[in-house]
C-alpha cells in the first residue's frame, strides 16, 4: 500500500503524464486502475482534485518580473509544511531560473494542498515538476527539473 496522495501523483506522472501513454478516457477506469495499483480511494480522490486545482491555477496572483533583490518570506503555516531544507531547494530553483515567482507561488500553493504535515525534498521535487509541466513557456525549466528528479544530480551546480 502506498503512503499518501503524492504517491498517486508520481504514479500518474510516470504512467501517463509524461506524454507517452494516454490515461483511460473514463475517470472510473482510471480510479479502478489506481485502486488495483494499491492506492486508497481517498488518496485517489485527493490526487485527482489536486491535479484539477493545479490545472485551474487556483487563484495564484500574477507577478511582474523584477530585477532581483527581493526575498520570499514564508508564513508560519508555510514553514510548518516546508522545512528549512525544502525552502532552501525552492530558493535554489528560483536562483537558477527553474522557478519564476509565479511558478514558485503555485508550487507553494500545491504543497499547502497536500494533506500530510511536512513535505519532503523528494515530494517537493515532484510538485515542482508537475507545476512546471503545466506552465506554458517553461519547457527548458521542466527538462532541468525532470533531470533533478530522476537523476538526483543537479547538473545546474556545475
Amino acid at each position: 500500500m502506498y503512503e499518501n496522495m503524492v504517491d498517486v501523483l508520481i504514479y500518474l506522472y510516470e504512467n501517463y503524464l509524461d506524454g507517452e501513454t494516454q490515461p483511460p478516457s473514463d475517470q472510473g477506469e482510471l480510479e479502478e486502475e489506481l485502486t488495483q495499483a494499491g492506492f486508497t480511494n481517498a488518496e485517489i480522490q485527493k490526487a485527482l482534485q489536486w491535479l484539477d486545482e493545479l490545472a485551474a491555477g487556483v487563484d495564484i496572483p500574477q507577478y511582474h518580473p523584477h530585477t532581483g533583490g527581493s526575498i520570499r518570506i514564508y508564513t508560519e503555516v508555510e514553514c510548518a509544511q516546508l522545512d528549512l531544507e525544502t525552502r532552501g531547494l525552492l530558493l535554489f530553483l528560483e536562483q537558477r531560473g527553474i522557478l519564476d515567482p509565479v511558478s514558485r507561488e503555485l508550487v507553494i500553493d500545491r504543497v499547502l494542498a497536500i494533506d500530510h504535515s511536512g513535505v519532503s525534498v523528494d515530494e517537493l521535487k515532484w510538485v515542482v515538476l508537475l507545476v512546471l509541466m503545466n506552465r506554458p513557456g517553461r519547457e527548458a525549466a521542466f527538462t532541468q527539473m525532470e533531470d533533478l528528479v530522476y537523476n538526483d544530480e543537479p547538473g545546474l551546480l556545475q
